[in-house]
């Protein structure tokens, strides 16, 4: 659906919508943000803002999909960058950093990890649940987090410092 006619009334519009666009701004969301679930939110945001825009999509001139994946992923931007996406910790998309079948993983998990993690600050933490708990690349961390490659590595550097100097204080 290239450019969108003039006769065609809303509710086919948004019908349109639904049936040829939903299934891929889900994927699109999906892949940006790793989480099938927060993308089907993503989405049903994106659609119902282009029901609520609709007087303007429909004398548009233009891509209606094109208009709808660039809502959608300023949708994602806008929720990464939000505090709470940054201050994530050890959640049910990660593994247990020492994964047992007897649980020893998650009680390790517990009394070890987390109290050292807590020790960070809000953003070094997040950098190493994602690069070591999640097991996500230095790229895919800074997509993640809203932010440059480089403020990563800087913030894996640093996070990793401070843990050393707590573990082995002599090692500082």
């Amino acid at each position: 659906m290239a450019t969108p006619r003039t006769d065609v009334s809303r509710s086919e519009l948004l019908g349109v919508i639904m049936r040829e666009h939903r299934e891929g701004l889900v994927t699109y969301a999906e892949k940006m943000l790793g989480d099938r679930g927060l993308a089907e939110d993503i989405a049903q945001e994106a659609v119902i803002r282009a029901w609520r825009s609709m007087d303007r999509l429909l004398g548009m001139e233009g891509s209606v999909r094109g208009w709808l994946f660039t809502v959608t992923r300023h949708l994602v931007i806008d929720w990464v960058r939000k505090p709470h996406a940054r201050r994530e910790v050890v959640g049910d998309a990660c593994n247990d950093p020492m994964p047992g079948a007897d649980g020893t993983g998650a009680v390790h998990d517990r009394l070890v990890v987390r109290p050292l993690l807590r020790k960070l600050s809000a953003e070094h933490r997040a950098v190493l649940v994602h690069i070591y708990l999640c097991d996500r690349t230095l790229q895919e961390t800074a997509g993640i987090l809203g932010v440059p490659v480089g403020t990563v590595k800087s913030r894996q550097h640093n996070a990793l410092r401070k843990l050393r100097a707590v573990v082995r204080p002599e090692a500082a």
